[in-house]
């Protein structure tokens, strides 16, 4: 059995401000060829389609050139979905069971009442049967029905959802997730375009996916393992300057028989345009300026210690997608280093006195300090209340 594994697409999202489509599309068709070089038997798609529960017309456009040329052109391939934290898991579930008669199984929600489990799949091969299950973005709150108490946490909800599956272990068990995985309190390495919840509630231990052969994980943009056979295949663009050094791939794993381990490899995928940094005096960043480079998104950092007049008017005449632009030499260095120095800390009201005398270069008036006064005030009674469930989950 040999399969893909991607995951984290994010269908319309940007990076800055510059849309992502052209880039998207070509890798999509990148994904597209290698699944008709490699003839995988099917393909895992790990949660997080597009960027917003609600995406553009465009974003479902390109979801649905990627499926219909993906299925025309490798006719025997089985396709497996699951939502992400990114995805409407409502969304995701239309025509669920139309789509499986084309053999494009999507699961949007867990389980979230009695009689209900989680969606699974089974392949055969020359040496039996694979089992895959489907298991969504999962929330705390969407097992509420299950019982009065609610869950603590989300490993304790999802080890709540895996221990009513009854899986079997003398057969091939592959799973998809959604979720921030840990590695006996290891963490993954993370990069800038994730979005990860404040305090580790989301985090959720490997140990309970003991039972399959192989976990196809999303969430995590860099690609890596968790557990032997527990993997994060990354994105398959870079979405933010911290990726700007990954080389993404599709994850490929092919299963022989039970108990003989999954052999993984890693497909190269070329993006259309690269994600850079550059670092360097201003004339040093100009000379660089050649070939493709200019057509790629760059962060300039530049490093002159005589700082050039308006030095992003030149760059933009050489390069195309500049990011962000920098400065890092002595003077900046000071004054962070005296910054750190003098920082203090400040009630919010002192705070916000010395940022509007900042930002507007006078004192405050009577009257809008006993308006900033009101705000904080109401603020700070909100902020002690209980946090509702979209800010827990």
């Amino acid at each position: 059995m040999k399969f893909f594994h991607i995951s984290d697409l994010h269908i319309g999202k940007q990076l800055h401000h510059y849309s992502l489509r052209e880039e998207q599309r070509h890798i999509l068709e990148s994904i597209i060829y290698l699944a008709e070089r490699e003839r995988p038997d099917a393909l895992l798609l790990a949660g997080d389609i597009y960027d917003a529960g609600v995406p553009s017309g465009e974003a479902v456009e390109l979801f649905d050139f990627f499926l219909t040329s993906l299925c025309r052109k490798v006719p025997n391939i089985s396709v497996f979905v699951i939502a992400g934290n990114h995805d409407s898991g409502k969304r995701i579930s239309f025509a669920s069971d139309i789509l499986a008669r084309q053999k494009v199984y999507m699961a949007g929600l867990p389980p979230m009442e009695e009689g209900e489990f989680l969606r699974k799949v089974v392949l055969e091969d020359s040496w039996g049967k694979v089992n895959f299950y489907l298991l969504p973005f999962t929330k705390p709150s969407h097992l509420r029905k299950f019982r009065k108490e609610p869950f603590s946490s989300y490993e304790e909800a999802l080890k709540f959802l895996l221990e009513r599956e009854t899986v079997n272990r003398e057969e091939r068990n592959v799973i998809l997730s959604h979720q921030f995985y840990t590695s006996s309190g290891r963490k993954p390495q993370q990069s800038d375009s994730e979005t990860i919840s404040v305090g580790g509630i989301d985090q959720v231990d490997i140990s309970i996916l003991k039972d399959f052969d192989y976990g196809a994980l999303g969430h995590i943009h860099r690609p890596q393992n968790m557990g032997k056979f527990i993997r994060y295949c990354g994105t398959p663009l870079a979405y933010s300057v911290s990726e700007a050094d990954q080389e993404k791939t599709v994850t490929m794993v092919t299963m022989e028989g039970k108990g003989k381990e999954p052999v993984i490899d890693e497909l190269p995928l070329t993006p259309m345009r690269r994600v850079r940094k550059l670092k360097g005096r201003l004339y040093e960043i100009l000379d660089l300026a050649q070939g493709s480079i200019v057509e790629d998104f760059v962060s300039i950092m530049l490093t002159d210690e005589i700082e050039a007049y308006e030095p992003m008017e030149e760059l933009k005449e050489m390069y195309h997608r500049i990011l962000e632009l920098g400065v890092d030499n002595k003077r900046t260095r000071d004054a962070m280093d005296i910054s750190f120095e003098e920082v203090e800390e400040m009630d919010p009201l002192c705070a916000f006195l010395s940022f509007f005398r900042e930002m507007r270069g006078r004192d405050i008036t009577e009257e809008e300090r006993s308006l900033a006064e009101k705000v904080i005030l109401k603020c700070t009674a909100e902020s002690g209340e209980g946090e509702d469930e979209a800010s827990l989950y």
